[in-house]
Order: C-alpha cells, then sequence, then structure tokens
C-alpha cells in the first residue's frame, strides 16, 4: 500500500524561517498603512490606560486605609479608577472596529494572490502536485494569517508594553521588585519563544503537512469516485484514507503534546513570579518601605501580568502555527513561475497562423535524454497537419510546446515569425483553440462552458456553435437545458456529450489555429461524421493540427507527420505514406485488422 507521505510528488524545499513568513505578513501590512497604524495607534492608548490601572487601584486603597480618609478624594480617585477601565474598553473596541476591514481586506487579496501565483505555475508542477493539498494549504494560510495579525498587533504587542510597562514602573520604586520581575517575563518570553521555534514548530510543520496529505488523499479519491465504484474498491480507499489520517494523529498528538509540556514550564514561571513578586513586597511592608497600597499595586499588579503572560504563551503558540500556516503560501510568492512572460513581452497577432519550429531541443525535467533534438518544421498557413505515431512519440508535446506550457532548452518556436517565448502566454494561448481527448468541464452551466472562451457571447452564439458540434439536440432535452450545472469536471454527462460541449467550446472562440487532440475519440460513428461535417467549414482557412490515434479521421490531412521516439520519420499525405510501406503504413494495417 502507498504510504501516506509519497502521494504527492512535491520537490522537497527547506522551511522557511520564521523572519522569512513575518517579513511577508508585514509586507501585506504595509499595502495599507493607515489601516495598520490606525489600530495600532488605538492598541497604544489602550495600553497606556491598562498600564495605569494597578496604580489607580493602589492610590484607591491608600486613600481609602489613610489615618483620616478623605471621602471626596476618594470618590475622585475611584472615579479616575473607572474611567481608566472605560477609555481601555473605547480604545480597544474603536481598535477592532478599524482592524476588521483591514484584515478582511488583506486575508481576501492574499488569498487571491496565491491563487493566482498557482494558476500561474507551468503544467508539470501541477502535474506533480494534488490539487486537494494545494487547495488545503492555501485556505489555512489565510486563516493563519488572521492569527499572526491578531497576535502581532491587538494581543501579543500590548501584553509585552503592559509588562515590561509595569516592570520598569516597579523598578524605579523598588528596584529588587522591579529586577525580579523583568527578570521572570525575560526568562518566561524566552522559553516560550525557543520552545515554540526549537521544540514544537518541527513536529508542527509534519502535522501540517499530514494534514495537507489528508486533503490531498480526499480530493484523489472522491475526485475518481466512479472508478472506485466500478472496481468495488471502496473498502481499499477507506484503508488508504485510514492510513493517512492515522499518520496525521500520531504526528498531530507529538505537536499536541509537545505544546502540553511548553505550557507546563510555562505555568511553572507564573507560580515564581507569583510567589516572588508578593513576598518581595511583603518583606518590604515588613521593614516599613511599602505601604498597604504598595500591597494592594503589588497583587493587582502580579494579576494583571499573570493573566498577560498567559496571553502571551497562548498568542506565542498560536503565533507559531500561524506562522506554520502560512508558510506554504509565502514560499509560492518566492518561487518564481516556471513559465514566466518575458519582461516587456507584447500580445501576440496572429495574421495568418504560420507555425515554424527552428532547430527546437526539449527535454522533461529529469529525463537525461531530449525528446526532442533539433527538430524542426514549418506549418503553413491554413495547413490541416495530422500527427500519428505509437504512445509516448512526442504528438502531445508538439502541441503543449506550441501553447508554451514548458520552455525549450534551444532553438525557436515560432508563429507569424514571432517567437513564442517573447509574446503574452496569455494572447498565445487564447491564439490557440483546443478539444482535448479528455476534455474537462468545470462544474457550472453548459453554457457557461461552452462560452468559457468567450464570457460575453450572447446564448444566441452558444447555440449556434452548439448546434454545429451536434451538442443542441441533448442539452435542449435535459430538464434545464443550458442551465444544467455538469458537476465536477462533467462527470454528470457522458464522455461523448462532454467531448461536443468540449468542440462547441472551441468553435466559439473562432481561433487561427486549432487543435484536435483525438476530439472525436468518444463519439459514436454516427456523431462522429455528423460533427466532422459540420467543423469542415471552420477549419478551411484555419491552420490545424489534428492528433489522431484512429487514422480514418484524419485521411482528408493535407500533411501527415509520422513521430517516432521524438522524430518526424515520415510525412506526406495518406496515399504516399500508404505506398511506402514504412511505420504509417504498418499502423494502418493494424488499424484495419
Amino acid at each position: 500500500m502507498t504510504d501516506a507521505v509519497d502521494i504527492e510528488d512535491d520537490r522537497p524545499r527547506r522551511a522557511l524561517s520564521n523572519r522569512a513568513v513575518l517579513g511577508f505578513i508585514a509586507r501585506r501590512w504595509m499595502r495599507r498603512p493607515r489601516g495598520f497604524f490606525g489600530a495600532a495607534g488605538l492598541m497604544l492608548l489602550a495600553v497606556a490606560c491598562d498600564l495605569s490601572v494597578p496604580w489607580a487601584a493602589g492610590a484607591l486603597v491608600q486613600v481609602i486605609s489613610a489615618p483620616e480618609p478623605d471621602v471626596a478624594a476618594a470618590w475622585r480617585t475611584w472615579g479616575f479608577f473607572v474611567g481608566l477601565y472605560v477609555a481601555f474598553f473605547l480604545f480597544r473596541n474603536f481598535a477592532f472596529r478599524v482592524w476588521n476591514p483591514f484584515a478582511a481586506r488583506n486575508m481576501e487579496e492574499m488569498t487571491n494572490d496565491a491563487f493566482a501565483r498557482v494558476q500561474r505555475f507551468s503544467s508539470d508542477w501541477h502535474a506533480n502536485t494534488f490539487a486537494g493539498s494545494t487547495v488545503r494549504k492555501v485556505s489555512r494560510a489565510m486563516w493563519g494569517y488572521d492569527s499572526v495579525s491578531d497576535v502581532l498587533i491587538l494581543w501579543l504587542g500590548s501584553s509585552l508594553l503592559v509588562l515590561v510597562g509595569l516592570s520598569v514602573t516597579m523598578l524605579f520604586r523598588w528596584v529588587e521588585v522591579g529586577v525580579f520581575a523583568l527578570a521572570t517575563v525575560a526568562v518566561y518570553i524566552a522559553v516560550t519563544v525557543f520552545g515554540s521555534e526549537r521544540y514544537v514548530r518541527p513536529k508542527n510543520l509534519i502535522s501540517n503537512a499530514r494534514d495537507a496529505d489528508v486533503s490531498a488523499g480526499l480530493a484523489d479519491a472522491l475526485g475518481a469516485n466512479a472508478v472506485v465504484k466500478s472496481f468495488g474498491a471502496e473498502d481499499r480507499e477507506d484503508g488508504r484514507m485510514a492510513d493517512r489520517t492515522r499518520e496525521w494523529r500520531e504526528t498531530a498528538l507529538v505537536s499536541w503534546s509537545r505544546w502540553v509540556d511548553l505550557w507546563a514550564v510555562q505555568n511553572g514561571l507564573l507560580v515564581v513570579l507569583q510567589a516572588g513578586l508578593t513576598g518581595l513586597l511583603l518583606m518590604l511592608w515588613a521593614r516599613g518601605q511599602a505601604g498597604p497600597g504598595d500591597v494592594a499595586f503589588g497583587i493587582a499588579a502580579f494579576l494583571m501580568m499573570a493573566g498577560y503572560l498567559r496571553n502571551i504563551g497562548e498568542n506565542l503558540q498560536m503565533l507559531q502555527r500561524g506562522i506554520d500556516d502560512v508558510e506554504d503560501v509565502a514560499a509560492y510568492m518566492r518561487q518564481p513561475p516556471q513559465v514566466a512572460d518575458r519582461p516587456g513581452a507584447e500580445p501576440l497577432t496572429v495574421p495568418r497562423g504560420e507555425i515554424v519550429f527552428d532547430g527546437v531541443r526539449f527535454a522533461y525535467g529529469g529525463q537525461d535524454r531530449p525528446l526532442y533534438h533539433d527538430l524542426s518544421l514549418t506549418i503553413r498557413p491554413g495547413e490541416r497537419v495530422a500527427l500519428v505515431g505509437p504512445t509516448g512519440s512526442g504528438k502531445s508535446t508538439f502541441v503543449k510546446l506550441i501553447q508554451r506550457l514548458y520552455d525549450i532548452e534551444a532553438g525557436q518556436i515560432r508563429v507569424d515569425g514571432q517567437d513564442i517565448a517573447g509574446v503574452t502566454q496569455g494572447s498565445l494561448r487564447r491564439a490557440i483553440a483546443l478539444v482535448p481527448q479528455d476534455p474537462a468541464l468545470f462544474h457550472r452551466t453548459i453554457a457557461q462552458n461552452i462560452g468559457y472562451g468567450r464570457p460575453d457571447a450572447p446564448q444566441s452564439e452558444i447555440e449556434r456553435v452548439a448546434r454545429l458540434a451536434r451538442a443542441h439536440d441533448f442539452i435542449a432535452a435535459l430538464p434545464r437545458g443550458y442551465d444544467t450545472l455538469v458537476g465536477e469536471r462533467g462527470v454528470k454527462l457522458s464522455g461523448g456529450e462532454r467531448q461536443r460541449v468540449a468542440i462547441a467550446r472551441a468553435l466559439l472562440i473562432d481561433a487561427p489555429i486549432l487543435v484536435l487532440d483525438e476530439a472525436t475519440s468518444s463519439l459514436d460513428l454516427q456523431t462522429e461524421r455528423e460533427v466532422q461535417a459540420a467543423t469542415e467549414a471552420l477549419l478551411e482557412g484555419r491552420t490545424s493540427i489534428v492528433i489522431a490515434h484512429r487514422l480514418s479521421t484524419i485521411r482528408g490531412a493535407d500533411r501527415i507527420l509520422v513521430f517516432d521516439r521524438g522524430r518526424i520519420v515520415e510525412e506526406g499525405g495518406h496515399r504516399d505514406l500508404i505506398a511506402a510501406e514504412g511505420t504509417y503504413a504498418r499502423l494502418a494495417a493494424l488499424a484495419s485488422a
């Protein structure tokens, strides 16, 4: 049984440091400096009020415990004490009102940016990466950003300021108390930071990877549920998922146990702080160096410091989890697209449709020998070219390179004299209408799928191309017609129906170059003949490339290119190649046998 860790063939990489991830998040903050500094400023005012509460409490106790109490002064001190808390609440409330839209906009933007970056990664990257795993990483990063931002700006920063502020004020009044408080706070924070990053984080990253594996396994099995059912393999898939969730549970428990270990150390330090702070003030009181108000201040200060230290411990744990959750997306944003537009790339213009391969050399990643070596070929404007050959001979790669799904190692591919490496990828691919052998549809309506290349196309145009593709009749027979949802990847339609929708989609964009990758393979013979007849008008005057396994579909091609191991071993018309009694003739004989 496949181990869960092997289900994704992603290139291994080192985890980004905490500093790198925090830098990524800080750059997000600085995109909206007014919101950031507005919320931070309000939080600082709230901290100032909070810092004053222990002193106000101590002053109130001092007034009340005086030999001759001053009632008016006591009420004034009480009013100041209550007013500080009200001001603290108001400043903090306003800070959240500024922060919430700031955070929501940044979370929205980060998710959109991550999606845009992943969309532009190469076909090779997507082929080696589970979509379910990527989805989990991006969605988890959105909430990880929220955790990190809330902790640093709303909670951790204010907590540190209060703790340091209280310790410093005690240092000026009672040196030994202040030194003890500062030392305890410093040790607590150092233990928490070191423990989070060095003791907990390595296991937390492994737990996150297992979490992504679970999502990947779910998406993989559920996306191929029809195959699972066809083999009666539900129990087997249950077992595979159980293996993945077991590995997640085991790694998650280790990570959680380490958080509990760290929490125990933190609570031990809080006991030390409680005993030391109150004990020192009690000692000063016994010496006559501190009054009741000072002891009351010490107790209030400890209660406040203990609460903030607990918050710091929890917040630092949340911060580390959030950093780990954002780490994958931060890495995505540092990773340049494998196939990128050159600086200053111009849109492609295709007035004629000539395609030229000039000394092209290409090898897939991980292969020592190139598939193409010095491949040169010209497809004339408007020419119909068929590509045939055994599986793995280089037919599909030829089409992928025209679309620039991969970059070549040497040579040039030109469309109407323009090097496709120097034009924008979007304009290049919009100039090519592709009908794949196994078309993928979106879980959207049939009309939206047909109109994907031209989302502004009127309904009349959508129906016109559907009729040309012999798809209108089956669509009209559906209860909701063109508004029918097709299911994920089009699973609610048959293979032939999906292919006719894909043909209609290609017809609609009216591109100057047409690629048919065994586009009628899922159609019955009668429908295939009808679709071929209907697309004749579209093929006329357009450069078209047909990848065919059924040789009966390419007899009318202007030229047939026979591929074998990345080389064109034969080319010519159907009759000439049959007469040559070479590779094509053997393939034709096998097809008719």
